[in-house]
């Protein structure tokens, strides 16, 4: 996971605190800010005053109490009652309570919870990995998005699990990496390929944390080094063979507008 990311604690500021959501770069405690940059593109596109968000697996919201605080109404879907509570509680505690909606469930059962063409931006984010059937999943997300809506994808990167070991000399844990089945691993082309098959239109495709796991902790304590290596991901995260090797792969897509 990539460390360049900025904390949850408020800044101080001349004559008071400013909340973390309102400091420009800033972006949730453990996620990418391209990620969090990303997100804040396709709501601010959104034509609608409080955009509509869903998040698949959003669990204690580490993105929906942000997104909820910079003023969109989140529904959160998650098996996990102690999550939610977690999720409500944090939502209490922001002052945004009356923004954000809990629903138990799985990701599977999307389109029994949550109403069709509802949604400007669904997030999926760590989810279809986990879940039994990705494809109903990523099919049930299309008919929630509104028309002109946008899916945000993000999985892990198998390739980078391998690379990962041969780095630090676990050859053999790296074969044993490339040669484990795995119901769900994903290369890019095939994370767009279920995009597409549920009537999405893929917009970008990018590498979160192509570098950062691989540059020694002792190094980014160097001054200006994260800042340098901020500009870097930035800059490769949509190159290939760069965005291959990344540990996490993202995938923005579209539901084609009506008409």
């Amino acid at each position: 996971m990539s460390v360049l990311v900025a904390h949850d604690a408020p800044d101080q500021a001349a004559g008071g605190t400013t909340p973390s959501s309102q400091v420009a770069g800033w972006s949730p405690r453990g996620r990418s800010p391209l990620l969090w940059a990303g997100l804040q593109r396709i709501l601010a596109e959104a034509d609608a005053a409080a955009p509509r968000v869903l998040d698949c697996g959003g669990g204690s919201g580490s993105l929906a109490v942000p997104l909820a605080t910079q003023g969109a109404m989140v529904t959160v879907v998650d098996v996990s009652i102690d999550a939610l509570a977690t999720l409500m509680r944090r939502a209490a505690e922001a002052g945004v309570p009356d923004r954000i909606t809990a629903v138990q469930g799985e990701a599977e059962s999307l389109a029994e919870l949550v109403p069709a063409d509802a949604f400007d931006l669904v997030l999926a984010h760590d989810v279809l990995e986990d879940v039994q059937n990705s494809v109903l999943v990523v099919r049930q997300i299309a008919t929630v998005l509104r028309p002109g809506g946008v899916l945000s994808v993000v999985v892990a990167n198998p390739v980078a699990g391998v690379l990962a070991r041969v780095l630090t000399g676990d050859v053999a844990g790296a074969l044993a990496v490339f040669s484990r089945p795995a119901q769900h691993a994903y290369s890019v082309g095939a994370l767009a390929d279920q995009c597409l098959a549920a009537g999405l239109r893929v917009e970008s495709i990018e590498g979160l944390g192509v570098f950062t796991d691989l540059v020694p902790g002792i190094e980014l304590e160097r001054p200006g080094v994260i800042a340098v290596l901020s500009q870097l991901e930035s800059a490769v995260a949509g190159q290939p063979p760069y965005r291959d090797i990344a540990s996490r792969l993202h995938v923005q897509a579209r539901r084609p507008a009506a008409g």
